[in-house]
């Protein structure tokens, strides 16, 4: 019989609902009877002792709220009676000793990459195409128009032949166009294509945050190499965007052609030279096949978007485990989000390996709140509506079960938005909240692949690195089996153990670093690509 309550922490004085329950329902938990007052939908808390006003509500072990008024033992609790709290924590108090998992079954294992010259190994081979400024989107548009069309023979899509139809239809003609199928010219490249509405306006800094993320791209063991459309007299100067690149590897050889729009005449003269060149270099790039490559080399970002009751105690301790099996195996793990870290950053700066990093871990995420704050908002203001409806009423709730993507492994290195990772081991990235947003700047700081949770479905992909989308429960996965790879439902159920699911999951993987599954984002061809405005977002 499936359990219906579950206790995250031996602290805690809040249980989750893993089905739903009805008012008056009496439910054997925890060795005494509770009797189940308002009726509580999966995923929601109830109380599991009476709460006067100003109590405590701890869950995953940490304050993550305050009643809001009398809370009556077995009531469910919600963004009328509980108030959005957490603890202050003001520096590194201890350190943390980690148990690292057994890693003997994963040490010798390896995943097909391409190799690069600086050490980097993608699991992907792209030929990237970008702007420095907005006023370049429309010739990034032709150009995507042309290559795809002449490099991929795409397909017509489903949503195309329907319209086809009924066109046809509207005109008499019922002939329907048989030759669907599509095949890439070249074997081992892919082309993709960039746009964004930066790099001219606002502040300068926007365009010299831009330059490093851009730069991050370039760099990142994804891509082979680039084409870069300046119009010219934009902020994001080429020569900005040269340094940023520099500043990140100055020996990299990684072959960027980059094009001045008011320097080449017109536009035809433009795209043609840019067509020629790129169509040479492309060739170039196809001849750099996957080779085999430790686990070491992999650096997955750890994200989760439309989050769920259920996400901090399936989908997120899942990636948890992963995270440390690679971490173990002297791998990289990305944690970012810095508003779901609000209310567990005594964890983590106690995690930090050097105090100066726990510093710059609090000194980062003071700064935020306090943009966020002046701007007339507040971390409080996190969860969305969809958290909310499913069981998240509080940021501090919602970031104990977000932190659960970073494992228990030390934190090696903190960086700020736009920095690239150094270090293998656990780093924390300064991101907002928002799932594209904080999934483009992982893979700008080097991300190769990216494991993204979701408890409400979101179908969320990346231009140059795979992303893994995992559900937190299975009838997300029943619904939208078209944006989900892998379910942790089981957990819920009581029928896999959140190790047994990460073992699973990082045999998934490895076959996607090696090329042999293409994800559903990457199926869906999911190119989300948003640059963080720093200060304006959660």
């Amino acid at each position: 019989m499936q359990k219906k309550l579950i206790k995250v922490h031996p602290l805690d004085n809040v249980a989750v609902a893993l089905v739903n329950l009805t008012a008056g329902e009496v439910v054997s938990f925890d060795k005494e009877e509770i009797q189940i007052i308002t009726e509580t939908k999966a995923k929601h808390k109830i109380a599991l002792n009476n709460f006067n006003s100003g109590d405590r509500i701890i869950m995953y072990g940490v304050l993550v709220g305050k009643a809001n008024g009398i809370i009556k033992k077995g009531e469910v609790l919600t963004t009328t009676n509980v108030k959005h709290e957490s603890e202050k924590v003001f520096k590194k108090t201890d350190t943390i000793g980690w148990l690292a998992p057994n890693i003997d079954k994963w040490k010798d294992k390896t995943f097909l990459g391409y190799h690069r010259e600086d050490g980097q190994v993608g699991t992907a081979n792209v030929w990237l195409f970008f702007p420095l400024v907005f006023c370049e989107n429309r010739n990034i548009e032709i150009l995507k128009e042309v290559f795809e069309k002449e490099l991929l023979n795409q397909k017509v899509n489903s949503h195309q032949l329907l319209l086809r139809s009924l066109v046809n239809n509207e005109k008499g003609n019922t002939q329907e166009e048989t030759n669907n199928t599509s095949t890439n010219v070249f074997e081992n490249i892919e082309v993709k294509f960039i746009m964004h509405s930066g790099g001219c306006g606002g502040i300068r800094q926007d365009s010299e945050s831009l330059a490093k993320l851009l730069a991050g791209y370039v760099n990142n063991p994804n891509v082979a190499g680039a084409t870069v459309l300046s119009l010219g007299c934009q902020n994001l100067q080429i020569q900005i965007f040269k340094d940023a690149l520099k500043s990140i590897n100055p020996s990299s050889n990684k072959p960027v052609l980059i094009y001045e729009q008011q320097k080449m005449g017109t536009v035809d003269e433009m795209l043609g030279a840019i067509i020629k060149d790129s169509f040479e270099a492309i060739k170039k790039a196809n001849k750099i096949e996957r080779k085999p490559a430790p686990l070491s080399k992999l650096r997955i970002g750890l994200e989760c978007g439309g989050s769920d009751g259920f996400s901090g105690i399936s989908a997120n301790p899942t990636l948890g485990h992963t995270s440390d099996l690679l971490v173990a195996l002297n791998g990289t793990a990305i944690l970012s989000e810095f508003p779901e870290l609000c209310g567990v950053e005594q964890e983590i700066v106690n995690r930090c390996v050097e105090e100066e990093k726990a510093d710059k871990f609090l000194t980062l995420m003071k700064a935020f709140e306090k943009s966020v704050v002046d701007a007339g908002s507040g971390f409080d203001m996190n969860p969305s509506p969809g958290n909310i409806k499913d069981g998240l009423i509080t940021d501090a709730m919602k970031s104990a079960g977000a932190a659960k993507k970073g494992g228990t492994s030390p934190v090696n290195d903190v960086l700020d938005y736009g920095e690239y990772v150094s270090k293998s081991g656990l780093n924390l990235l300064c991101t907002p909240g928002n799932d594209v947003e904080s999934t483009t700047a992982m893979v700008g700081s080097g991300a190769n692949i990216v494991l993204f949770t979701t408890g409400l479905g979101t179908p969320t992909g990346n231009p140059i690195a795979p992303i893994i989308k995992v559900s937190s429960n299975s009838e997300l996965a029943d619904k939208m089996s078209d944006i989900i790879d892998i379910d942790t439902g089981a957990i819920i159920k009581g029928e896999k153990t959140i190790e047994e699911m990460a073992e699973e999951m990082l045999e998934f993987i490895i076959d996607v670093a090696s090329g042999k599954i293409k994800t559903k984002s990457m199926l869906l061809n999911q190119n989300d690509f948003i640059p963080w405005r720093r200060g304006v977002s959660l």
